[in-house]
């Protein structure tokens, strides 16, 4: 058996001991402050990477996970997607017992320079309204598809990051770090978008949702935006992201643009802790937040060492946040949809990814467990 094949089939097994000692110390993992009835466990293990190919649909069946994004379909130009190839994306799921819970609408994290449909987010007429109207017809075709959620991004800038720090104490993983101070540093260009204010960011998104958000009622699919990562405390390369400089507040302005109940968040943990100065702690209103409003339809569990400005993204049990407090206060919430993994730690070991993602699933898996068992006692 290959080096990487074992470690796949051990991770779920050395996984197992340290959630359950969470469970037995429940009395000392409080509900920080949530006091809210304890409830049935909806969410479901899931994962927005590796797309519908028979390899990755095999490699999600083995690790449990079988609530999925299958990324997106065919992409026709000046339509949208190609209903029939959802639908073989939808029959090849259901052969390995997976549902294919949402898509990627084609509004990245990938920077304004990359976007499939960029001028949504440029708010430049007349080419936005015929964009618009492709993502009409793709929550048409995931409605048709059966497809309950779709993810996206509003942003004009990637995802930001300074570089990487080596953990010898993992096995030299690799953490994407994000420094801020470093960064202004740095001669850094500004985007073919120019200078762009949060009202202006703001007023691009609700552009769009005024027109969408009638479309994903009629088809009964829920549009999920993940918040900019990271937040900064200004104008960076000229863009002021609409979750800064406070991303709690941020998000509240954004998820008051509609009382849709098909409007809020692929909710991003780590994101979102990359905005707060106490991680740990601040973490649990904003859940308590969201949660009770029904605006969580998706979340990427990430961890992150450090704080607003100066973090490094690592593995789900070595950062600044107890995740089983995390998925209690979820579960507190009544949160119905997929807990997933995202950005993983990186090494130039082959099959490095599959095993850090693998690594994540079993962890994820055994805290639901433990949080079942809990929730029985």
């Amino acid at each position: 058996m290959k080096r990487r094949n074992v470690i796949k089939t051990m991770t779920l097994g050395a996984i197992l001991p340290s959630v359950f000692s969470f469970n037995q110390s429940k009395a000392a993992n409080t509900d920080k402050g949530l006091n809210l009835p304890k409830q049935k466990i909806l969410m479901k293990a899931g994962c927005q990477s590796g797309g519908t190919t028979v390899e990755n649909l095999e490699f999600k069946a083995r690790h449990g996970i079988f609530n999925i994004d299958g990324g997106m379909p065919k992409f026709v130009e000046g339509k949208g997607w190609d209903l029939e190839d959802s639908l073989a994306k939808r029959d090849a799921c259901e052969k390995y017992g997976i549902s294919l819970d949402a898509y990627h609408w084609p509004l990245t994290s990938a920077g304004i320079d990359k976007q499939l449909l960029p001028n949504i987010m440029l708010g430049k007429n007349p080419e936005r309204d015929r964009e618009i109207e492709m993502l009409q017809q793709m929550i048409q075709v995931a409605g048709k598809s059966g497809i309950k959620v779709l993810n996206y991004n509003t942003t004009i800038l990637p995802v930001l990051r300074t570089g990487k720090t080596l953990d010898a104490k993992r096995g030299n993983a690799e953490y994407s770090t994000w420094n801020y101070a470093e960064a202004l540093k740095r001669e850094q260009p500004k985007t073919i978008a120019g200078d762009v204010s949060i009202d202006q960011i703001f007023e691009r998104i609700s552009y769009m949702l005024e027109r969408c958000l009638p479309v994903a009622k009629e088809y009964k699919v829920k549009l999920a935006n993940h918040i900019a990562d990271p937040p900064v405390p200004a104008p960076y390369r000229g863009i002021m992201r609409w979750n800064s400089p406070d991303v709690f507040e941020g998000m509240k302005r954004f998820a008051n643009l509609s009382k849709s109940p098909y409007h809020g968040f692929n909710f991003c943990i780590g994101s979102i802790a990359e905005g707060l100065k106490d991680p740990k702690n601040e973490i649990f209103p904003i859940i308590k937040y969201f949660g009770e409003r029904k605006q969580i339809f998706n979340v990427h569990l990430r961890n992150i060492k450090g704080a607003y400005n100066n973090f490094m993204e690592v593995y789900p049990d070595n950062g600044e946040m107890n995740f089983f407090q995390v998925i209690r206060a979820l579960r507190d919430v009544g949160f119905d949809g997929m807990i997933m993994p995202d950005h993983v730690p990186h090494h130039h070991a082959e099959g490095s990814q599959d095993q850090a993602f693998s690594f994540c699933y079993g962890y994820i898996k055994a805290m639901l467990q433990a949080l079942s068992d809990e929730g029985s006692n």
